[in-house]
């Protein structure tokens, strides 16, 4: 038996590693079991969202943004250049720098925490003990008091579209194209879809993107909905719905996808296709079966509101359990639990967690649609604004989208916000503070917003929930 601690984190990613710096900080014996290693053979911390997710993702989408933006738009502002070229070398090359600063971070707050990193593969062998696979093989037995599952989730393969080298690809392969595909096929309109569809799109893909259900971004309120994918079509992305895909087929350097739509059976080709079905618990192997955590059908592990599993003393938060795939869920589930480990009070509100599709412009959102809202019998009642009122974001010719903000029509409260804008992922805290704190949408509108600011749409959009916005005309209320 190796040394004792009083927690273990398995997993150093958003999740994990949040838990074990948090219970360090809180006076705590602390390790962090971590098996991700790099393409040198050194372990790295962070997960699938530093490495190959979140992170990468947002290096390429800024940086194709900017491209974009260079190419089309700076002659409409003043700006002369000559024909700007996309130099895919060197933007995964800063991918790759932003990843290493990002991995780096964290060691080293590993090390100011007191946080012990152990490299390996761990596995919960009982109540109180964690084995560890090192890389060469080799076996040690921790025993700690507290256990934390963080091992987070990996991309869903299926069956029709097996992936084949670079060709068909999941989203890690999509973010490693040494060049501009001619044609770049998705599976999947969700968060990923769109993101690396937009990412490709802007540096000269053909892209289509093919979904099977028949309504595009069901979990955003209908109006942002209609609006982003108005603004996607707009930027060269053709979105098919209701397109399930049935088969494929890898010729040479491309390949072709089978699908079936309301117009029957139809085929494509493509250059590369990247899959972007979803994402699956990574639990398997993770906790041995007689230890007596309970997981469901799905592979996700039982928890109670404070990621409490079956078993006294073991956590589990993140991916692999339920709630919304997110980073930032991962990593307030983490400070939650490394909290009551030490025992302190803690909760998390998940009626407020936002989420984000870094798409340009970006959609944003938190709490309740309005036809979710309705569909739970609550009468509510909406204000909406567009950024083509607002004057900051005419000055950074950025006047595409809309914010809007759901409130119950009794009581006043927020019930929701959503956005769809240049820096939607910004402005959205707005909304999640609002929510964390019980905000009416009078409580919005009566708060003095810097002008001028993008902001000033999520006030207007406040005094629009009872027709008293000033810089649009109103709808009547009846």
């Amino acid at each position: 038996m190796a040394d004792k601690f009083d927690v273990i984190v398995i997993g150093a990613g958003p999740g994990g590693y949040v838990a074990a710096i948090r219970a360090a900080q809180l006076g705590l014996k602390t390790a962090c079991v971590e098996k991700w290693v790099n393409k040198e053979g050194k372990t790295v911390h962070g997960g699938t969202c530093l490495n190959v997710g979140c992170i990468p993702s947002k290096a390429l989408l800024e940086t194709s943004h900017k491209f974009v933006e260079a190419r089309d738009h700076f002659a409409e502002i003043g700006i002369d250049l000559e024909p700007p070229k996309a130099n895919v070398a060197k933007m995964l090359e800063f991918k790759n720098s932003v990843i290493a600063k990002n991995v780096g971070g964290i060691s080293a707050l590993f090390k100011a925490n007191g946080v012990t990193a152990i490299d390996g593969t761990g596995k919960v062998t009982g109540t109180k003990q964690v084995e560890v696979t090192d890389h060469d093989g080799g076996k040690t037995t921790y025993e700690a008091d507290n256990i934390v599952i963080a091992a987070g989730s990996v991309p869903v393969e299926i069956p029709p579209t097996p992936l084949h080298e670079d060709i068909v690809v999941t989203s890690t392969g999509a973010l490693e194209f040494t060049e501009v595909p001619g044609r770049l096929g998705v599976i999947g309109a969700g968060v990923i879809g769109l993101e690396l569809g937009s990412v490709w799109s802007r540096l000269g893909a053909e892209v289509t993107v093919l979904e099977a259900m028949d309504t595009f971004l069901p979990m955003v309120d209908t109006a942002i909905a209609k609006e982003t994918q108005k603004l996607l079509k707009k930027q060269g992305l053709d979105i098919k719905l209701g397109a399930r895909v049935t088969g494929s087929e890898v010729k040479g350097n491309e390949v072709t996808v089978k699908y079936s739509d309301g117009k029957g059976e139809q085929e494509q080709t493509f250059d590369k296709l990247i899959v972007c079905v979803g994402r699956r618990p990574y639990t398997k192997g993770v906790v041995d079966e007689n230890v007596g955590v309970g997981l469901d059908e799905r592979g996700f592990i039982h928890v109670d509101d404070q990621c409490r599993t079956s078993v006294p003393g073991i956590y589990a938060i993140g991916d692999c359990v339920r709630g919304p795939m997110l980073a930032h869920k991962a990593s307030e589930e983490g400070v939650m639990v490394a909290d009551i480990i030490a025992g302190h009070k803690a909760e998390m509100n998940y009626d407020a967690i936002p989420s984000v599709i870094y798409t340009s412009p970006e959609v944003a959102w938190v709490g309740l649609n309005e036809q979710e809202a309705k569909a739970k019998g609550i009468a509510v009642k909406t204000g909406s604004f567009p950024f083509s009122a607002n004057g900051r974001a005419l000055a950074n010719n950025a006047p595409e989208g809309m914010a809007k903000i759901i409130a119950d029509a009794e009581t006043d409260r927020i019930l929701g916000m959503h956005i769809v804008s240049q820096h939607a992922g910004e402005l959205i805290a707005q909304g999640v503070i609002a929510m964390e704190f019980g905000s009416s949408a009078e409580d919005l509108a009566l708060t003095c917003y810097a002008h001028p600011s993008t902001s000033e749409a999520i006030h207007e959009a406040a005094l629009a929930v009872d027709g008293h916005a000033i810089h649009m005309a109103n709808r009547k209320k009846r």
